[in-house]
């Protein structure tokens, strides 16, 4: 018996028929995009940068494997942002190149579209782990002190708390992440598990915005994710935590041509309330 269809599906020329044409062209063009910015972010740490709508972000592993959880918001208006749920819906649990990852209610639109991956070959593992997952979330301390008791503050969540301060964001703007580099799927009793990540030396996971972005990102302060994190063989993955890369990068001329920043949902309903408007 085959599986089930996906629940979500739709015919050509809606948001979910992707014109991979168009978005292979850009990640095969390398020669001639233009470096805007580039900065390695150090293990345990987190930051916020912006991402110009047309242009695309890597994110990579330059010393090998480490997980880093990232948040993504409209430049403009942060009440739109990484909606997790629906982009597991729409797309899949774990995403890779033509996906896209969608932003809330009552926008509903694409935030970016993965154009590289070189995790790709990794598929599915005997386990039913894949790679750069958004079944999970982030780290945080309030999970670690209900589970050991104790405070601290090298979580992702707290990271990504800190990244956000300069841009005028807090605590209550972080959201639920894609874990990049990550390796996560459900067991038989259908609960989450993390495998070590299979990153290599130079791996990269690459997008492009759809929109004006504020990104943030942190080194998972559980690096690579070998070492347990909580029970009886828990200890402090200091050695297996890695920085991670970040490059936005200017297409080359000409190829973005006839693209254009997608619009909101067009629902124009009211919920059904009454009333004026």
């Amino acid at each position: 018996m085959g599986s089930p269809e996906a629940a979500y599906r739709s015919g050509e020329g809606s948001p979910l028929d992707v014109d991979t044409a168009f978005y292979d062209r850009l990640a095969e063009d390398t020669e001639d995009r233009e470096l805007v910015e580039g900065f390695v972010l150090p293990i345990r740490s987190g930051r916020a940068w912006e991402v110009p709508a047309g242009h695309l972000c890597r994110i990579s592993t330059p010393e090998g494997a480490q997980v880093g959880d990232l948040n993504i918001w409209n430049r403009h208006n942060p009440r739109e942002r990484l909606w997790a749920s629906r982009t597991r819906q729409l797309q899949s649990a774990h995403v890779s190149r033509h996906d896209r990852l969608w932003s809330t209610l009552p926008y509903l639109r694409p935030l970016v579209t993965v154009t590289g991956d070189t995790l790709e070959w990794y598929g599915e593992d005997e386990d039913g782990g894949r790679v750069h997952d958004l079944l999970g979330t982030r780290c945080d301390p309030y999970v670690n002190r209900m589970l050991t008791g104790e405070d601290s503050d090298r979580h992702c969540h707290s990271n990504l708390t800190r990244a956000v301060l300069p841009y005028g964001l807090t605590e209550f703007d972080v959201h639920d992440v894609l874990n990049v580099f990550q390796c996560t799927g459900l067991n038989d009793q259908d609960r989450y598990f993390m495998k070590a990540s299979p990153a290599r030396p130079g791996d990269f996971f690459e997008f492009f915005a759809e929109q004006d972005l504020l990104c943030a990102l942190s080194t998972c302060p559980g690096g690579d994710l070998s070492v347990s994190l909580w029970g009886p063989d828990a200890r402090d993955p200091i050695d297996v935590c890695r920085p991670l890369g970040v490059e936005v990068l200017r297409p080359g001329a000409g190829l973005t041509d006839g693209w254009s920043e997608p619009e909101p949902a067009a629902y124009r309903g009211r919920h059904g309330l009454t009333g004026p408007g």
